[in-house]
């Protein structure tokens, strides 16, 4: 029995699945769906990354300053997310278009 490669992997991956996984149920599942580990760990290091600047950085921060510390950091999370979805769809496009 001969393993598929990684490529393989990703040409028979569904962009779109990759993509509403990468939004919807929160970052990087759909790196996990298309098996691509160094994005999922680079990805996931980013948001942990933005989630300690963000407790750094809160940290004595006035009372009114709170929401719009945390709409901020929403922003980044989601911002985050659109990337890693267009990206995860892309890279399927490319995969199949070089086969």
């Amino acid at each position: 029995m001969v393993l598929p490669n990684r490529d393989q992997v990703l040409a028979a991956s569904a962009g779109w699945v990759a993509v509403v996984l990468n939004v919807l149920p929160g970052l990087v599942a759909g790196y996990l769906y298309q098996r691509r580990w160094k994005a999922y760990w680079i990805t996931s290091a980013l948001a942990t990354a933005w989630f300690v600047a963000g407790a750094a950085l809160g940290q004595g921060a006035a009372a009114d300053a709170e929401s719009q510390n945390q709409l901020i950091g929403l922003v980044g999370l989601l911002l985050l997310a659109a990337v890693t979805a267009a990206e995860a769809g892309l890279a399927v496009k490319r995969v199949r278009n070089a086969a």
